[in-house]
């Protein structure tokens, strides 16, 4: 049940996420942490109450921003003279001054399922930005399949007329099993019959495939069974978010048990691997925008560079362990990004150093590198 926030406003509100490619978005919060809460594979809403912020509220964050905007382009530079009039609302000053420099383009609805909110107050809410910001090119909110998947067309295509152009969603996995075991809540029938009902509205859909998330059980039916999913769905944005080992989600709790066996960079490659060789009848791009992902080179639009993306997993998988574990470390450490950093000596040096100091050999590499992407998210 979708509960109301406080009748009290206590001024401009900031989620704590946002996709990377929403890193020059101004970030206007619906709503307040996830309404499901319950993945087994992550921790950044645990114990935090879900809550819907009051519609005036919101339209009251969008008043801040236009007064801030509107002052910034009239003090052409400078420091305006509100900031020191009307002390108190910094979080709306900075997110303006940001947005302001990035050209007023994009916004990102937070936080984790935005689309839970009523469709007509999400269009007053969509309208009433872009009649402050005609400027805005881009709206985009995450939204969970099984809240999407109950959205009706027509209300989907309002959404779309009211301005939301883009919708995040984790699919994960189009494994129902995996789903099952992760308690995410959904099953492949709901992602595909979600997707698909995105795209009919003329909205850009963004899916996230998560390499490991099935463990070594589930490796072959993660990749199988995601590749099918995304085919049916034809999302316009694929995005790669390697699955990380750690202590604060529920998950490692059946890594401990033994019922859950974490695959390594190898294993998770080859998921990246499979689905794209089985990814067929598609336009989407494969994006690779996440620091934790091995190859962030591997990234192209389908179809015309899926045979591109495929020759540079498998020129990684063709060294032998040594030139992959240098390449490993290159990478968890920022030494190096593409695969051709394995011929600059210079590179290679501050590598092997890192390797000799540290003792990491085939035994520790995993655990190792765990441990260094455990420091990103």
């Amino acid at each position: 049940m979708v509960k109301n926030a406080e009748a009290v406003y206590n001024g401009y509100e900031v989620g704590p996420i946002r996709p990377p490619s929403e890193a020059r978005s101004l970030l206007l919060r619906l709503t307040r942490n996830c309404p499901w809460n319950r993945c087994k594979f992550c921790y950044l809403y645990k114990n935090k109450k879900f809550s819907v912020r009051p519609v005036e509220h919101i339209l009251r964050d969008i008043d801040q921003i236009k007064k801030w905007t509107d002052e910034f382009s009239r003090s052409q530079g400078r420091i305006p003279s509100l900031v020191l009039e009307q002390p108190g609302d910094d979080y709306a000053f900075y997110m303006a001054q940001e947005w302001y420099a990035s050209g007023m383009k994009s916004v990102f609805l937070q936080d984790a399922n935005s689309l839970v909110l009523k469709p007509e107050k999400l269009v007053e809410i969509l309208q009433y930005l872009r009649k402050n910001f005609p400027s805005i090119e881009r709206i985009t909110a995450y939204g969970r399949s099984q809240t999407l998947a109950k959205i009706s067309d027509e209300n989907m295509q309002a959404l779309a007329a009211a301005g939301l152009n883009r919708i995040h969603v984790g699919m994960e996995t189009g494994s129902t099993k995996i789903l099952e075991l992760i308690k995410k809540g959904v099953d492949k029938e709901t992602h595909i019959i979600a997707g698909q009902k995105v795209k009919r509205a003329g909205i850009e859909l963004s899916e996230y495939f998560m390499p490991g998330i099935g463990g070594k059980e589930y490796s072959y039916e993660n990749a199988a069974e995601t590749a099918d999913a995304l085919n049916q769905i034809n999302p316009d944005f694929i995005r790669i978010r390697t699955f990380a080992m750690r202590q604060r989600i529920e998950l490692f709790e059946d890594y401990q048990k033994g019922v859950f066996t974490r695959t390594n960079d190898i294993d998770m490659v080859k998921e990246l691997l499979y689905v794209i060789k089985h990814l067929e009848g598609v336009t989407s791009y494969l994006i690779s925008d996440h620091m934790i992902n091995l190859l962030q080179e591997v990234e192209g639009k389908f179809p015309e560079d899926k045979e591109r993306m495929i020759k540079i997993i498998e020129k990684f998988l063709a060294l032998d362990i040594k030139e992959q574990m240098i390449f490993r470390i290159g990478r968890r450490t920022g030494r190096m990004f593409y695969l051709k950093d394995l011929h600059d000596p210079f590179k290679r040096e501050q590598v092997e150093k890192i390797m000799e100091t540290h003792n990491i050999n085939e035994s520790n590499i995993d655990e190792i590198c765990d441990e260094i992407i455990k420091r990103f998210v």
